[in-house]
């Protein structure tokens, strides 16, 4: 039965029960859609005048030093990102990424070349595999996730970094709550902050939550996930800052640019019609898209259906359609990921469904769709920005380590 308390934005597609928090004003419009008509009236001019002044003391005299750390992966807007800071800011930064274990070839490709396109640093952190497993199955277990390393590792690995080199300043790229459900306005200049990251991307657990007298991990397997103390972090500086603040954010527009200056590679998904955010990911838009659509009832396509219908490129009605035909669609390559946990379907399946949440068929209902996984109808799998896409199919080989430029 349908929760009436739940409530649909008249203007996108997201929910009253959107678990970063979107609420709705009296004419029905989400906090959402309100942040993000500030980027139609804001002066990015000024904001990016403030973003200049807000470097300037970061930048170093040496030119053995960096000026800032950048995180980056081989999809996402790390190109972008990276494309801001050395060739408009014309900042020095050390490029740094987590490896997830879970990488493409193309997603290697990609960062490859991005590092060779722009000519910088990288620093790659690869955690002990055994370490990661065991944490896998934990989180998966307690908390209905296998992502969870992976949030873990690239929103602290370059915070470490940043104390160890003495580089105080990260620059990430937007917001995500501010993007999707205004849980900020630009004009706050958010910042990075320990807990952001522990109540959302964390799902509310540190790595030291994760020990137990009754599980099978340790303080060894765990310690590299440790957010830094705070005596740390101000005796050096630390400070990360959002793009997002200062440069009116559009991640199509932004892909399309890479693409064609910068040599970004795309590639289709099966869940979605977007082939640009995580082509660097196995199973970011397989069996993760499926466990989000079991805990919160919808998936990754309802976020970039929303975001294009707000940027005008997209129609509500074509939105919900495109959401209720991708959302249907069986995650693929599962087998990689349980051959490489060494456990089966079944019991994949029990570990994320005991964590189903309650709004999974009142938000499915809420958008018109049924619930049921059926099979595809090409007549709507059709990408809105197809004639833009690059799409690049990645052979099925399960690459956990990737060194340098594969070809």
């Amino acid at each position: 039965m349908t929760n009436p308390a739940i409530q649909t934005c008249k203007r996108c597609l997201y929910t009253t029960a959107h678990p970063l928090g979107l609420v709705l004003d009296e004419e029905g419009i989400c906090s959402g859609c309100r942040v993000h008509e500030e980027k139609d009236w804001l002066d990015w001019d000024e904001r990016w005048e403030r973003l200049e002044q807000l470097v300037k003391p970061y930048r170093s005299r040496d030119s053995r030093n960096y000026d800032c750390i950048v995180p980056v992966t081989g999809a996402g807007d790390s190109f972008f990102i990276v494309h801001v800071v050395k060739e408009r800011l014309g900042l020095k930064p050390l490029l740094v990424t987590y490896n997830r274990y879970y990488n493409t070839p193309l997603g290697i490709r990609n960062l490859a070349q991005l590092r060779r396109r722009f000519d910088c640093d990288i620093l790659i952190q690869s955690v002990n595999p055994r370490s990661v497993k065991k944490i896998i199955r934990t989180t998966l277990r307690e908390l209905g996730s296998f992502h969870w390393p992976v949030l873990a590792g690239q929103s602290v690995f370059p915070v470490q970094t940043a104390l160890s080199h003495r580089v105080p300043l990260i620059i990430w790229g937007a917001h995500q709550g501010l993007e999707q459900v205004g849980m900020f306005s630009h004009l706050d200049e958010v910042e990075m902050t320990r807990r952001y990251r522990k109540d959302h991307d964390l799902m509310g657990y540190e790595a030291d939550d994760l020990l137990s007298i009754f599980d099978t991990l340790r303080e060894a397997d765990i310690w590299q996930y440790r957010y830094p103390n705070e005596a740390d972090l101000e005796e050096v500086g630390v400070q990360g800052i959002y793009l997002g603040n200062y440069v009116r954010w559009d991640p199509l527009a932004q892909h399309l640019q890479m693409v064609r200056e910068a040599g970004y590679h795309s590639a289709v998904t099966p869940r979605t019609f977007d082939a640009y955010d995580h082509v660097d990911d196995w199973h970011y838009m397989g069996l993760h898209d499926w466990a989000k659509e079991c805990k919160h009832g919808y998936t990754k396509v309802l976020d970039q259906a929303c975001r294009e219908i707000r940027h005008g490129r997209l129609e509500r009605d074509h939105g919900r359609a495109i959401v209720n035909y991708y959302q249907r669609v069986e995650p693929g390559n599962s087998e990689l990921l349980l051959d490489w946990l060494g456990i089966d379907r079944k019991t994949f399946d029990f570990c994320i469904l005991r964590h189903e949440g309650d709004n999974f068929e009142q938000n499915t209902r809420l958008r018109g769709l049924d619930g049921n996984r059926l099979a595809h109808d090409s007549s709507l799998g059709q990408a809105i920005i197809a004639n833009d896409v690059l799409a690049e199919k990645a052979n099925t080989n399960h690459v956990v380590i990737g060194k340098g430029y594969p070809d």
